[in-house]
């Protein structure tokens, strides 16, 4: 039995020491894929406080492509998260359910905001890269294409 508890703890110790390399170097080989975003509206060069392609069909084909090409690595294929990162289908769970239309919409202007300054800069916490930032590499109109995907693959509850 203690043998058998041992082998169990020396696995369990190296399984975890694999998954946190693989969490630490997650982002380190991987280059990033362009985002074609002919025909959508240019945004210019101030950034929106929220989503000007919500429900725009063309941004949405883009940003699932860009989504799935950039993101799905760690947040999932079709934004269903495997559990290495958020899943990205509850960003604006809690908005749904808010009955006064100005509140409801001003909590989704807020994930909004919340969702580009995470893309925009990335998420490091205690030195650790968990996201890499993507400004510079994609442009405002990709952005809010992979939100406005994001906003089609949405879980209410």
């Amino acid at each position: 039995m203690k043998q058998t508890i041992r082998q169990f703890v020396a696995v369990a110790g190296i399984a975890a020491a694999v998954l946190a390399s693989m969490l630490a170097h997650a982002h380190g080989n991987v280059t990033p894929q362009a985002v074609d975003t002919t025909g959508l509206p240019p945004l210019g060069e101030k950034w929106r406080d929220d989503n000007p392609y919500r429900a725009n069909k063309l941004a949405i084909k883009i940003g699932a492509s860009a989504f799935n090409q950039n993101c799905a690595r760690c947040h999932g294929i079709e934004a269903i998260s495997g559990g290495i990162a958020p899943d990205l289908r509850k960003l604006d769970r809690d908005c749904f359910s808010i009955k006064a239309e100005a509140k409801k919409q001003a909590c989704y202007k807020e994930t909004d905001a919340y969702f580009l300054t995470s893309i925009r800069g990335g998420k490091v916490r205690n030195g650790a890269v968990y996201m890499p930032p993507f400004e510079g590499i994609f442009n405002q109109e990709a952005m809010w294409a992979i939100k406005a995907y994001l906003e089609t693959r949405r879980e209410t509850e």
